[in-house]
């Protein structure tokens, strides 16, 4: 989808959040059983035995279905968990069936701390990453707060490291031609919407 490249960054991630937000929950829902189709069947996901997931929030394509497959197939599930110091920091949790969760202090649901559960991202398999913004060269544009850049940034430092795999999941619409990369930026692998592989 064509955007003007003129925008800034945050103009470029209001435009975006508006066109996944302005989809119907219909829309919604059928993106999320394209997208699960998309990847159920996919290598990296069949492989994967460690893999970290998301909760939608503000019209992000939901990969609940994807998540569901994977604790039915016994493969171990991960959400992101906010620390509460230092509050930049994000970790990955495991999370079972029917766990209760609670809302962060952005709303976004997730799991309540437990450290034992906790797995450092560097031995996961898989990591599916919500996104605002993507581009064909792996580029992505997030919401702005820097917990997975922060993360994953060990991934800039190393030529050789291949874990964990990186697919931003996204609506078609969010795709722009191209994104300006910070330096802070770790590229994905490829990013995956209800529509295709790029």
């Amino acid at each position: 989808m064509t955007t003007p490249a003129t925008l800034s960054r945050p103009q470029l991630r209001r435009v975006l959040r508006q066109r996944r937000r302005a989809l119907s929950r219909s829309q919604q829902r059928l993106a999320a059983r394209n997208l699960y189709r998309q990847l159920v069947q996919s290598p990296q996901f069949r492989r994967a035995r460690h893999i970290a997931l998301y909760l939608p929030n503000d019209g992000e394509i939901d990969p609940r279905p994807l998540l569901a497959a994977a604790q039915k197939r016994g493969k171990r599930t991960y959400l992101p968990v906010l620390s509460a110091w230092p509050r930049t920091k994000m970790v990955f949790q495991r999370v079972s069936r029917h766990e209760k969760l609670a809302g962060n202090r952005f709303r976004i649901l997730e799991p309540r701390p437990q450290p034992k559960r906790q797995r450092k991202v560097w031995t996961l398999d898989l990591v599916l990453l919500p996104l605002v913004g993507f581009d064909d060269r792996g580029g992505r544009l997030g919401m702005g707060g820097g917990f997975y850049d922060r993360s994953l940034a060990y991934l800039r430092m190393r030529k050789n490291w291949h874990m964990p795999t990186l697919l931003g999941l996204a609506h078609e619409c969010q795709r722009v031609d191209e994104l300006a990369m910070a330096s802070w930026d770790v590229p994905l692998q490829a990013t995956v919407t209800d529509k295709a592989w790029y």
